[in-house]
């Protein structure tokens, strides 16, 4: 089965197209055994010579109704559109546009009717291109009449390879049907319709009503008229559930997987550009304070906050079942009136691009969200912030760019915001940026010194406390972080013993041997990354400490600022050796894979220490290898 809706101006034939089409009236074409209430958005369908079966969607043209026609369009992946022969380009023809654009429809037809009543010729050389300056691109159309029945049979045939070339959805694909409409069956039981987009649905399932989440069973499917065991997307379909009575359920709530959508009443979006008249990254600072937010059947308003760009923060007055790359769209009801199609303030002529508030009618914007669970941004710039790192992801954000945000993820968390596809958990279902993961390793060693410190006579440092210390939220995430010379003995955190310590080494206070026993565990993977002053600072590593622990043999100073372990003066020497003789300081950088900050003070330590000769064009040879 394919699904498609109508759209276009009130008055312009789309009823009495869809039923020339099919042979049914829209308006009852959903029926169901209860005779329940008529629908306000009209249903039919046919079966194509292929056997495929077309479900149509027909949506109210009428300016006062436009949060029905965008619950009919919603939940859909192409449209019909609608212009009237007789009538032109109209104003709800223009906010229609802007719609289905907003929500990034990109499959359609075009058809203009009463071809009876007058010459499709110019209805057709406007619609076009306007409708070719959207999301719904270059549109096949096609002149007919209801009446006569010219051009029904070419609409037919189009209708037929825009079903056959609509792409698949996959039938695993987690289920969510916003709900159009429900009703009681018979006293006890509950009906409600909506479009599946996608996955599968079959009888016995257990689902969920979101936003409630009240779990219920599917005890029965009927699509287009007919009992289904299962049911995959898209289809339209009437469920009907046990377990929730009809009074409990309204449009715009969802049936969902438990546990595969985040149900969420704060999101990140990006604004994308509904048409041509709503350029620039400076859109999102046109916003109102306050928007109606249209997902599916869903309507809820929000309070905006502009982050920066075109990213803004949408707090909803009700939580709704999102996954990240959703579409939505928001629309200002509050927006003034535009003035008549085709006149300008000063009364001059002028076209009007899809998008512009042609006629009377909502401002119109569409926004993909990016988060679904985002972080509070209560510390100054925290905004900008966000602004700038949302704005270099895709429409389709990855676990990367999640858990580059968030740093830490649940598997579940992130299956719930759209994405299965991770890394490996870093302990039990936790996922981890491995920045984060390692930035989280170095402050457990300097939680555990600063225990130390504090308590030299103290076992270590428990579990939950360097737990409360990290802001983790599992306690086994410190054991996974736990790594030479940090061990974990008795549910305690403590620094091993130095190893190969001389000279002064057993006269160190322990807080210090603790504190270099975590700086050379860092400096073992990048021998030349010496720490920068704060991490320093942070191990308690003054210039006294390291000045002791130097007498001691525990570290090697090359200047005040610059710490390495012992050693990395002769692992250098074999290092530069390999380079072609004389060589830069750059290739000496490069070849060390450190910063200039380091490699510039180790090659003038070199050559005090007479490994490295520095020649009058500042390059340099080496002399003698120190000893190992």
């Amino acid at each position: 089965m394919q699904v498609i809706a109508t759209a276009g101006h009130s008055d312009h034939g789309k009823s009495t197209l869809v039923q020339a089409l099919t042979g049914m009236d829209p308006a009852r074409g959903e029926s169901d055994p209860a005779g329940g209430p008529p629908p306000d958005l009209g249903h039919a369908w046919l079966t194509l010579p292929s056997g495929e079966r077309l479900a149509f969607i027909d949506v109210p043209g009428h300016e006062r109704f436009i949060t029905n026609m965008l619950a009919g369009v919603g939940p859909v992946p192409a449209v019909l559109f609608v212009v009237a022969a007789d009538q032109g380009w109209q104003p709800q023809s223009a906010e229609h546009l802007a719609a289905l654009d907003a929500l990034g429809i990109r499959r359609g037809l075009l058809a203009v009717t009463r071809v009876d009543l007058a010459d499709p010729g110019p209805a057709l050389s406007e619609a076009i291109p306007l409708i070719a300056a959207t999301s719904l691109g270059k549109v096949e159309a096609h002149a007919v009449s209801a009446v006569t029945g010219e051009g029904l049979p070419e609409l037919a045939e189009a209708l037929a390879r825009l079903a056959s070339s609509s792409p698949a959805p996959h039938p695993g694909a987690p289920v969510r049907i916003w709900i159009d409409r429900a009703f009681g069956v018979g006293g006890n039981g509950t009906v409600v319709t909506g479009t599946l987009p996608s996955g599968t649905v079959r009888r016995g399932d257990e689902l969920v009503i979101a936003p409630s989440m009240r779990p219920v069973q599917v005890r029965a499917i009927e699509a287009l008229g007919e009992l289904a065991a299962e049911l995959p997307g898209p289809a339209r379909a009437a469920f009907d559930l046990c377990g929730v009575n009809h009074e409990r359920i309204s449009r715009g709530m969802a049936l969902v997987h438990p546990g595969r959508w985040t149900l969420t009443d704060v999101i990140d979006v990006r604004l994308v550009t509904p048409g041509p008249s709503a350029t620039g990254p400076g859109i999102a600072a046109r916003l109102p304070r306050t928007l109606a937010v249209h997902v599916g059947t869903a309507r809820t308003v929000a309070r905006v906050r502009v982050l920066g760009g075109r990213i803004a923060r949408l707090a909803l007055r009700e939580p709704l079942p999102l996954h990240v790359g959703d579409r939505v769209l928001l629309r200002d009801p509050g927006a003034s009136r535009a003035a008549p199609r085709g006149a300008a303030s000063d009364g001059t002529a002028r076209p009007r691009p899809p998008g512009s508030g042609s006629g009377p009618g909502a401002a119109i914007y569409g926004a993909v969200v990016l988060d679904v669970a985002p972080p509070s941004l209560s510390r100054r710039g925290a905004g900008a912030s966000a602004a700038t790192l949302l704005g270099s992801w895709p429409d389709q954000p990855t676990a990367a760019d999640l858990l580059r945000r968030h740093g830490l993820l649940r598997a579940s968390a992130l299956l719930a915001m759209g994405i299965s596809d991770h890394p490996e958990t870093v302990s039990g279902e936790w996922l981890a940026d491995p920045g984060h993961w390692a930035d989280l390793a170095g402050h457990l060693g300097e939680a555990v010194t600063a225990q130390v410190g504090r308590e030299p006579l103290s076992p270590g440092l428990p579990v939950e406390a360097a737990r409360a210390a990290l802001s983790l939220p599992d306690r086994r995430l410190v054991e996974a972080l736990v790594k030479p010379p940090v061990r974990l003995r008795d549910g305690v955190l403590q620094i091993s013993a130095a190893n190969g310590a001389r000279g002064t080494a057993a006269e160190l206070p322990t807080s210090i041997t603790a504190a270099v026993q975590v700086l050379l565990a860092d400096l073992a993977t990048a021998p030349f990354a010496s720490p920068d002053a704060d991490r320093l600072r942070h191990l308690g590593l003054d210039l006294r400490a390291i000045a002791a622990a130097e007498r001691a043999g525990l570290l090697m100073r090359v200047s005040d600022q610059i710490v390495l372990a012992p050693g990395a003066d002769a692992l250098a020497g074999q290092v530069l050796a390999g380079l072609p003789q004389p060589f830069t300081a750059a290739e000496a950088r490069q070849a060390l894979q450190t910063t200039r900050r380091v490699a510039i003070p180790l090659l003038e330590f070199l050559d005090r220490a007479g490994v490295t000769l520095r020649l009058p064009d500042d390059r340099r040879r080496l002399v003698s290898p120190p000893a190992g």
